[in-house]
């Protein structure tokens, strides 16, 4: 990894991290609901799930969100998706966000590829 890369795995890992500490408060029942939330959306419908992810992935992007990015490109690999999948969503996201989007692009397409490494 070139100094300057941001390290996904090392990202979500804090986040999961961080997460699990909240599980042990107050907060507990708001994220059991969140997880719910999450599974009846990504659920198989008229879309199904990796193009969900796809989606996600995109709206990641989108709102600059590092965590996003590293969670929904691992969960874009499990479900299989190709490199040219994942480059198109991104060129959409580039379009409709700008600049800004281009930038995160590029960062949620080096995250991609260094799943492709494991």
């Amino acid at each position: 990894m070139s100094s300057g890369t941001k390290d996904y795995a090392a990202i979500t890992g804090a986040i999961n991290e961080g997460l699990a500490g909240l599980r042990r408060t107050g907060a507990a029942d708001a994220l059991t609901q969140f997880s719910a939330l999450s599974k009846a959306a990504l659920a198989d419908g008229a879309l199904d799930k990796k193009t969900k992810e796809l989606i996600a992935l995109a709206i990641g992007v989108a709102k600059h969100c590092d965590g996003c990015i590293g969670f929904h490109t691992k969960a874009l690999k499990r479900l299989g998706a190709t490199d040219d999948e994942v480059a198109e969503t991104l060129a959409m996201t580039v379009y409709m966000g700008g600049g800004p989007s281009l930038m995160y692009a590029g960062d949620a397409w080096t995250a991609w590829q260094a799943l492709q490494e494991d």
